[in-house]
């Protein structure tokens, strides 16, 4: 036993001396950067995802990317109830569906400003958004459409804004077969010439096929595909539909460019200030001699 002991330390010692961790520099190349989290065709059969991501770039965006982006509230064309194979299995009434609509709209909205953050924009904070939109009186999808493109720029210092609508939000359940769908309808409106810059639809679906051949496995794969039906597998469908929307937008160099330029020019403004400040501060404290 004490033979064993010194041994297993031995060896751990051992191991801990002979790693060596590489000193590793940032600011590397990155690879598929525009690949990784989009589902192939391969992806699609083994997860039985019959759902597409349709994603057209105008040539304007091309030539002249927005900057800084605000991703308004989203509507949603559904009913508002759970839906479970086109049947709604629940009755809301009107506040209930007021309620949940903003709730569903809301998530989808949230993870398509996440992805789009991860990019090279600068994103335009929700609250604030909803702030000013509450204090000019928008408070729904008619009137927010009714606003000139421009004029929301004004308001909210942005260089596009994106409108949303979501478009399924639904289960299915046949036995063997269980699945959630989201899908949603995006446009990205330039605030300086009113021109849509991106246009997307399409839908994801987060699915469970189980197999069966007998009585009993049918009996027992269709009680555990009910567990498909989880909200977090709701949530994955929401996060997917997002990011592989996002990916699809190609990214900008010219963009990039811009912010660093931008970035390094502030740097070098406060540490000028800095420079000011602290030679102020050594003037202020050296003696007075008479």
């Amino acid at each position: 036993m004490r033979r064993s002991l010194i041994l297993c330390t031995v060896l751990m010692f051992t191991g801990c001396a002979t790693n060596h961790y590489e000193d590793r520099p940032f600011f590397q190349q990155e690879y598929s950067t525009e690949t990784h989290g989009r589902k192939t065709v391969l992806d699609r059969l083994v997860e039985t995802d019959p759902g597409g991501i349709h994603v057209n770039v105008a040539p304007q965006y091309n030539s002249n990317p927005p900057e800084r982006i605000a991703v308004l509230p989203f509507g949603d064309l559904g009913s508002a109830n759970l839906v479970i194979d086109k049947i709604a299995l629940t009755h809301r009434d009107q506040q209930e569906r007021f309620n949940w609509a903003w709730t569903d709209s809301q998530r989808l909205r949230r993870a398509m400003q996440g992805y789009l953050a991860e990019r090279e924009f600068v994103m335009a904070n929700l609250n604030g958004i909803d702030t000013v939109l509450k204090q000019h009186g928008i408070d729904s999808m008619p009137k927010l459409e009714a606003v000139p493109t421009q004029q929301l720029g004004q308001w909210l210092g942005v260089d596009a804004v994106v409108y949303g609508n979501v478009l399924h939000y639904e289960g299915y359940y046949l036995f063997l077969v269980a699945a959630w769908q989201v899908g949603i309808e995006v446009r990205m409106v330039s605030t300086h010439s009113g021109e849509t810059l991106i246009h997307a639809t399409g839908s994801r679906w987060d699915d469970q096929v189980l197999p069966a051949i007998d009585v009993m496995d049918i009996a027992i794969n269709s009680g555990e595909n009910l567990l498909q039906l989880r909200d977090i597998n709701l949530a994955r469908a929401e996060e997917e539909t997002c990011r592989e929307i996002v990916i699809r937008i190609p990214p900008s160099d010219k963009l990039e460019k811009e912010e660093s330029e931008q970035a390094l020019q502030y740097a070098d403004q406060r540490d000028m200030v800095n420079e000011l400040a602290n030679s102020s501060e050594s003037e202020k404290q050296m003696p007075e001699y008479p």
